[in-house]
């Protein structure tokens, strides 16, 4: 069957076929690892981990690079402030070597916690200096780098095509911007490939031009030639890469080769926060264990991707979560319930809900209509053992573990009966006029994340 994704570079939809054998070669943008991943950053990083599940679902072989940046990643995604690391490394009182190593091993538990498989390849952004230092030297010498006082920079004005991913009106958009005048620019949006170090500098190393460290840019194409080659099948990463991360990433790599290296770029949408932007002055950007602590299980995040296109803006809300939670829990009822059937159904039936999800996923990984159809196995009214079987085969794409659907169950079970017990008790302490043991007990369902609502009909609960 056709497998088509969509292209942001031709704007369409395209069939895709690997450029070598059955192998498809993936470049995914990696985390800065200076802070936590907020639940906006992994929504991305879901969409990711489906497009794995759905070309392998299709019988390709997947060879998959993301890389770690540790360095280089500046306040502005352009050349200005300083380099995020070293901005944590001072305000924690730490090495940026102790902040990389403590916020990439977060951000790898909790992509395990969202059951999004790890790449095949994970470079470091520091470990790979030499690379970085041979594609700045490549790019001089064939006149697209030249050097200022403060760095290395790439001359727009010699590629012709820049801009052609965003399609930006580049010199409007430099006519209205907030730029810093650096007078030794050739023009306002060339970018740095290698920043020339001060004294102070925690991160430098030796190059030809004196001490210094990578621009971000230069990172993600240095690495990715050299675990994918010169040319390879996808580039994947969010939206907001697309007018200077990865326009920049275009220009220096094709620069150098003298031809197109990705094949195809693949963005996912913005997750919004109660139709808002996230943002860290709004406190709005939450993490896996802010979710936690509002008693979610992190797959329920999961299940909340997956009910909008990864091409569609996605608004976040605790009510829609809670929605989501709810979902689930329904979901997995009803694969136990064919799980535990004996109900035998026709081979035309099973073949056909496998082709209505198959055609949705090579749709462009259209993951709603292809829960949608989950759906309609699980209320299919004769349960089945082999309906059961076709599940299991569809959560190779959801990953929302269907597999474990029975002991999931029995865990929400376990946490009723210990808060129907808490509340038996704090009921106990009420008519006994023992207040403060009451509150004790209300503050302990709080921390887990239970709300509980006193009516005339009784106690209710539910989760935060």
């Amino acid at each position: 069957m056709e497998l088509k994704l969509y292209n942001t570079l031709t704007r369409k939809k395209e069939e895709f076929k690997p450029l070598e054998g059955n192998e498809a070669r993936i470049y995914s943008c990696g985390p800065t690892v200076y802070n936590y991943a907020h639940i906006g950053n992994l929504r991305t990083y879901v969409f990711m981990d489906v497009l794995r599940r759905v070309l392998k679902y299709n019988g390709y072989t997947t060879r998959h690079a993301m890389n770690i940046t540790d360095v280089g990643h500046l306040v502005s995604d352009a050349d200005q402030g300083e380099d995020k690391m070293m901005k944590t490394a001072k305000e924690q009182k730490k090495t940026p070597w102790e902040i990389a190593a403590y916020y990439t091993e977060v951000f790898f538990n909790d992509i395990a916690a969202l059951n999004i498989e790890k790449p095949e390849i994970v470079p470091k952004a520091t470990e790979h200096i030499k690379e970085m230092i041979e594609f700045v030297q490549g790019l001089i010498e064939k006149g697209y780098g030249y050097e200022t006082s403060d760095g290395i920079y790439f001359d727009i004005g010699k590629f012709e095509d820049y801009g052609k991913l965003s399609r930006i009106d580049l010199e409007a958009q430099m006519a209205g911007a907030r730029v810093e005048v650096n007078e030794e620019k050739r023009h306002p949006a060339d970018f740095a490939i290698w920043k020339k170090a001060p004294k102070e500098h925690i991160m430098q190393w030796p190059s030809p031009w004196g001490m210094g460290y990578p621009g971000w840019h230069i990172e993600c194409s240095a690495m990715g030639r050299k675990y994918l080659g010169d040319v390879f099948d996808i580039h994947t990463g969010g939206v907001d890469h697309i007018p200077v991360h990865h326009e920049n990433e275009i220009a220096q790599s094709e620069a150098l080769l003298g031809k197109p290296a990705v094949k195809t770029w693949m963005h996912g949408e913005f997750l919004l926060v109660d139709n808002g932007k996230m943002s860290k002055s709004l406190g709005n950007t939450y993490t896996i264990e802010d979710l936690k602590k509002k008693g979610f299980e992190p797959l329920v995040f999961r299940y909340f991707c997956l009910n909008a296109h990864y091409r569609n803006k996605l608004n976040f809300t605790w009510d829609g979560l809670q929605s989501a939670q709810v979902s689930l829990s329904r979901l997995m009822e009803g694969v136990l319930a064919h799980k535990n059937g004996s109900d035998q159904v026709e081979d035309e039936v099973v073949s056909g809900f496998r082709k209505e999800f198959q055609e949705a996923i090579n749709d462009d990984l259209n993951i709603p209509k292809a829960l949608g159809i989950v759906w309609n196995i699980v209320r299919y009214p004769k349960k089945s053992k082999q309906l059961f079987e076709l599940l299991l085969e569809t959560d190779s794409i959801l990953g929302l573990g269907m597999a474990d659907a029975e002991s999931k169950k029995a865990d929400e079970t376990d946490v009723g009966s210990e808060v129907e017990g808490l509340i038996e008790k704090r009921q106990q302490a009420r008519k006994e006029k023992n207040w403060k043991e009451a509150d004790n007990i209300r503050d302990q369902l709080k921390e887990m994340g239970i709300i509980l609502e006193d009516t005339p009909q009784g106690v209710r609960w539910k989760k935060a």
